[in-house]
C-alpha cells in the first residue's frame, strides 16, 4: 500500500471517528433521527451540487446505483441511525470502539461468503487489531453502560459491514461525488420518515450544536465519505476496513479532548495493538494475502 493510502486511511479514521463526538453534542439538544436526516439533505444537496458543478454525471452504472442504494440504506439510515439513537444513552468513545470491529466483521464476511483466502499474517494483524479494541473497551466498560445502547451499536456495525461488502467491485469511476451525494439522500429519505413518526422537532439551538452541525455535515458527513470511497476504490474494502481499527483511539482522543471523556494508559496501550493490526494487515496485503 502506498503513502497516500496510508494518509488517506488515517485522514479517513480521525474524520469519522470525530463524528462520534460531534453526534454527541448534537442528540443533547436535537432529536437524533430528525437531526440525522437533516443532515443528509444537506450533505447530499452539496454533494450533488459539487458534481455538477465539476461536470460529473449524475447517470451511474448498475454497480454505483447499488452501491448508492444499499450504502445510503445500510451506512447512513442504518448503522449512523442506531448510532444517533445509541448515543443518548452512550458515550461517543464507547460507540467508536464497537464500531472499530467492522475490520474482523468484513474479514470474516469475505472469507465465509466469497473464500476469499487470508494469510496467517493478516489472522494476525486482524486478531490484534481486535486485542487492541477489548483492552480499550474493557477499561470503558467497567464502570457499566446501557445496555440497549450498545445493542443498538453493535447492530449498526453489522449493518456496516453489509454497506462496506456493497462497494466489493464498484469502480468509482469519475463521478464520485455524485456517487456520494445521491446515498446521501437516500439515507435521508430512509430517514425523514421516520423521524416525523416518531419524534418532534424540539431543538435548542446553540452556537455549539450548530457548529456540531455543520462540522457533521462537511467533514465526516461528506468528505470523509468521499475519501472512504476513494481509499476502497485504491486498495480495496478489507484493507480500507482495517483503519475503522484507529476509531477507539481517535474517538476516546476526540471525546476526551471536547466532551472531558476519561483517557488512559490502558487506552494507549491498545492503540499501540491496534497500529501494530493495522500494520500486519497491510503487510500481508503486499505480500499477496487477501
Amino acid at each position: 500500500m502506498d503513502l497516500r493510502a496510508v494518509l488517506m486511511g488515517l485522514a479517513f479514521a480521525l474524520m469519522w471517528s470525530s463524528a462520534f463526538t460531534s453526534a454527541r453534542i448534537i442528540v443533547a439538544e436535537a432529536p437524533p433521527i430528525l437531526s440525522l436526516a437533516l443532515r443528509f439533505a444537506l450533505s447530499g444537496a452539496l454533494g450533488v451540487g459539487l458534481a455538477v458543478l465539476l461536470g460529473q454525471s449524475l447517470r451511474l452504472t448498475g454497480s454505483q446505483w447499488r452501491a448508492v442504494i444499499v450504502f445510503g440504506l445500510c451506512q447512513n439510515a442504518l448503522y449512523l441511525g442506531l448510532n444517533f439513537v445509541a448515543m443518548q444513552s452512550v458515550q461517543a468513545s464507547v460507540a467508536s470502539i464497537i464500531a472499530s470491529a467492522l475490520p474482523l466483521l468484513v474479514a470474516l464476511a469475505n472469507r465465509g461468503l466469497f473464500g476469499l483466502r487470508i494469510r496467517p499474517l493478516g489472522v494476525a494483524g486482524l486478531i490484534a487489531g481486535s486485542v487492541g479494541v477489548l483492552l480499550i473497551m474493557g477499561s470503558r466498560l467497567g464502570a457499566g453502560t446501557d445496555p440497549t445502547g450498545i445493542a443498538l451499536c453493535v447492530l449498526g456495525v453489522v449493518a456496516l459491514t453489509v454497506a462496506t461488502l456493497s462497494m466489493r467491485g464498484t469502480g468509482t469511476g469519475s463521478n464520485l461525488w455524485a456517487v456520494v451525494g445521491l446515498q446521501m439522500l437516500v439515507g435521508a429519505a430512509a430517514l425523514l420518515p421516520v423521524g416525523l413518526a416518531v419524534e418532534t422537532w424540539d431543538v435548542t439551538w446553540s452556537p455549539r450544536l450548530v457548529a456540531a452541525l455543520a462540522y457533521t455535515t462537511l467533514v465526516p458527513g461528506l468528505l470523509a465519505t468521499w475519501v472512504w470511497f476513494a481509499l476502497v476504490g485504491r486498495i480495496g474494502a478489507t484493507p480500507a476496513a482495517t483503519f475503522h481499527f484507529l476509531n477507539p483511539f481517535f474517538g476516546v482522543l476526540v471525546a476526551w479532548a471536547l466532551l472531558g471523556e476519561r483517557l488512559g494508559a490502558v487506552d494507549l496501550l491498545g492503540v499501540a495493538v491496534i497500529g501494530a493490526g493495522i500494520l500486519a494487515v497491510q503487510v500481508s496485503k503486499v505480500r499477496g494475502a487477501f
